[in-house]
């Protein structure tokens, strides 16, 4: 007689093909909506994980190694779609809204994250300062809908554009500081110096060999593909795999040598690109990254609606519910409108730029990593403040995005339901 309930295992491969299908569906499905697939995916969570038969528990501090590790892999793999479609050749100049956004918007929020939650939330001043580490940076892998489109695709406005090379590099310079909070509570411990130290290697060796060993890579991968004999260059076998081939070797190499491997994987996306700026073969390769990407993103997604409701917020003081809200709409605009003074934009392009500050995977990976090299006391509630800003993130931009994109779209003469032909526009 048959079992009346299903082994474990089908009802995973069940889930597993369901989630594939709405990885392929639902981005088509919301396309013109003003709802997100971060929202879908956490609403699933919540749902599957309310449910009295799943007794599963995903709180991040239960699986701290499984934490850092998935939302590791997620980030590193939207690092490389990131700098696979972008088309703008890489100049200072070309640049200038990165830098903006680089070297002005993400200091600063550090900064007035680390005193909201040193004066404002009561925190150490090194649980602060981690807290602004992790939470300055904006996401590579929940920013789908506010980056540039596929290789050659023509959807890279400057907004677009800043968005994405934004994503893209500051994750990666976003490391220093985490490590500068790691630096100090280690030696809070054991009254060891520090500075020296962290200047050396976590600043100036890091960053710079990480973004040379990124630079290697890219070049040979992209000798590989594009330039060795025709008969056995990698582009001839039309396997967008080899993206995830040289996703894994740059983090891998990189981290070896003790270095920034997210900075790496970006450098050596944009190096590949620049390869062979226009062969088809970049639409294969970005094609691939961002399947995985997406169905890497729904299970952490999946994961965190699942913390959600199992008690992942429920360390957070009415201090916290503030300091999130003020993250989320005065730190990120702010900064963000500080670092654009002076640059020739539209008003609405500078607002979107300074708004979409998308907060998310690599926020969790930066805790999820600061956590497991050093024990702080406030570990429950530094993960609920994190999450609890990623959520109102999510729900935020997953809702204006399509509204403000779409405008955005219109002020530069694209129709946005056929971004390929202009639209005419009113008189005033």
């Amino acid at each position: 007689m048959p079992a009346l309930s299903p082994e474990p295992y089908i009802l995973w491969l069940t889930g597993a093909g369901v989630l594939i299908a709405l990885v392929a569906w639902l981005p088509l499905a919301l396309k013109r909506l003003p709802l997100s697939l971060p929202i879908i995916c956490l609403a699933i969570g919540a749902a599957v994980f309310s449910l009295p038969a799943v007794s599963l528990q995903p709180m991040p501090l239960a699986y701290p190694e499984i934490a850092e590790r998935l939302t590791e892999f997620v980030v590193i793999i939207a690092l490389m779609g990131a700098g696979l479609k972008l088309d703008r050749i890489f100049s200072w100049r070309r640049w200038s809204v990165t830098w903006r956004l680089l070297a002005i918007t993400m200091p600063l929020s550090i900064g007035a994250i680390a005193v909201i939650g040193g004066w404002g939330l009561g925190l150490g001043w090194v649980a602060a300062l981690l807290l602004g580490a992790c939470l300055a940076p904006t996401d590579p892998v929940l920013a789908a809908d506010v980056q540039v489109g596929p290789p050659k695709s023509g959807e890279e406005d400057e907004v677009r554009f800043g968005l994405t090379s934004e994503a893209g590099l500051n994750d990666g310079l976003a490391f220093p500081f985490v490590n500068l909070a790691l630096a100090l509570g280690i030696a809070a411990q054991a009254g060891e110096p520090w500075a020296r130290d962290w200047i050396l290697h976590s600043v100036l060796w890091e960053i710079g060999a990480g973004v040379g060993c990124g630079w290697l890579i890219g070049k040979l991968f992209g000798w590989l593909t594009f330039h060795v004999p025709a008969e056995t260059r990698l582009a001839k076998t039309g396997d967008g795999l080899i993206a995830i081939a040289a996703t894994f070797v740059s983090y891998g190499v990189t981290e070896i040598i003790h270095c920034y491997g997210f900075l790496a994987v970006f450098v050596t996306a944009l190096t590949l690109r620049r390869s062979h700026r226009d062969h088809e073969f970049h639409h294969e390769m970005h094609a691939i990254t961002e399947q995985v990407e997406r169905i890497a993103m729904m299970v952490v997604l999946i994961l965190l609606g699942g913390a959600i409701v199992d008690g992942l917020l429920k360390p957070l003081r009415l201090q916290d519910w503030l300091a999130a809200m003020a993250i989320i709409f005065v730190v990120r605009p702010v900064s963000g409108m500080i670092a654009l003074i002076g640059m020739k934009a539209h008003l609405s392009e500078k607002l979107t730029l300074a708004f979409f500050g998308i907060r998310g995977v690599g926020s969790f990976y930066y805790v999820a990593y600061a956590l497991n090299h050093l024990e702080f006391p406030q570990g429950e509630r530094l993960w609920a403040i994190v999450g609890l800003v990623a959520l109102i993130s999510i729900l935020l931009h997953g809702l204006t995005v399509t509204p403000i994109m779409r405008s955005l779209d219109r002020l530069h003469g694209r129709d946005p339901d056929m971004s390929d032909k202009p639209v005419r526009r009113r008189a005033a």
